[in-house]
């Protein structure tokens, strides 16, 4: 039973530091193809302070997994930051996947594990649009789906932490979704799924690529760190001052994220493999 409650909450075996600055080495040479690929362009190195710790905040891309490594190995090759990632319970579920998750870093995203890495000093990495992000609806490219989630800025002010929000602009210029979520769930599928218990807030679109035969249109990937927020001597019970943070946090990544779209429209080097494409 302690067995399996520790690997629901990503603690089995954790990696030393050691060990996981060891694989990120490695993860560099995996990333490597995929970087001269997308050629992924990176700004506002210097708005990483050297503050302990600290905590990432940006936007979830369509699917969810297809920028983050490059976002992570970037970190790891210019400022020496290896990400533990906070990941949604449903990556604990899976046999091997979980595993996988453990194996670099990766822990449940819950208040507890938050706090524990903070403690630690670590360098956190944090989607607060969780999986309804990830699972992009018609119309909803590049947008922040928030609700009213401010966990992450209540945990911050409690422990101290340097927000860094960054944005991430690429990957969902590579897809048009076909069927979203709520289409699905509205068709004669979504009976079945209801039954089966699963979320409605995973249910994945279905897309396509936009290059040819459907596959996905290859470019740039850019990325942008904003301004860091600190948020020492805040009291973590003025709900206004949590609120604020949060605020920041969501109106600095939305700034980033526009002005990354800007400077996509007008990169010559946007499409790697097929120039004249705009």
């Amino acid at each position: 039973m302690l067995r399996r409650l520790a690997e629901q909450l990503g603690l089995m075996e954790e990696p030393s530091p050691d060990q996981l600055f060891q694989r990120a080495g490695r993860i560099q040479q995996v990333v490597r193809p995929w970087e001269w690929l997308l050629n992924p362009s990176f700004s506002g190195w210097e708005n990483i302070p050297e503050d302990r710790p600290l905590l990432f905040v940006g936007n979830h891309t369509l699917f969810g997994i297809l920028d983050a490594p490059f976002l992570w190995v970037g970190l790891f090759r210019e400022k020496g930051i290896v990400l533990r990632g906070l990941g949604d319970k449903l990556h604990f579920q899976i046999p091997g996947w979980r595993e996988l998750m453990n194996r670099y870093g990766i822990v449940l995203a819950e208040p507890a594990q938050c706090s524990r890495l903070m403690e630690k000093g670590e360098a956190i990495l944090v989607f607060p649009g969780g999986a309804r992000e990830v699972t992009k609806r018609k119309g909803e490219r590049y947008q922040l789906i928030w609700k009213e989630r401010r966990g992450f800025a209540r945990l911050a002010v409690q422990h101290g932490c340097t927000i860094v929000p960054f944005a991430s602009v690429g990957i969902e210029d590579m897809f048009h979704v076909v069927l979203d979520g709520d289409e699905v769930a509205a068709s004669p599928v979504g009976g079945l799924l209801e039954r089966l218990r699963i979320r409605k807030d995973v249910l994945m679109p279905l897309a396509v690529g936009k290059g040819p035969l459907g596959l996905p249109r290859l470019q740039r990937l850019y990325f942008h760190f904003g301004p860091a927020i600190h948020t020492k001597g805040l009291d973590p019970q003025d709900e206004d001052a949590v609120w604020s943070v949060r605020e920041t946090t969501r109106l600095s990544i939305e700034e980033s994220i526009e002005m990354l779209r800007q400077k996509q429209r007008q990169d010559p080097k946007r499409f790697p493999f097929f120039p004249t494409l705009r």
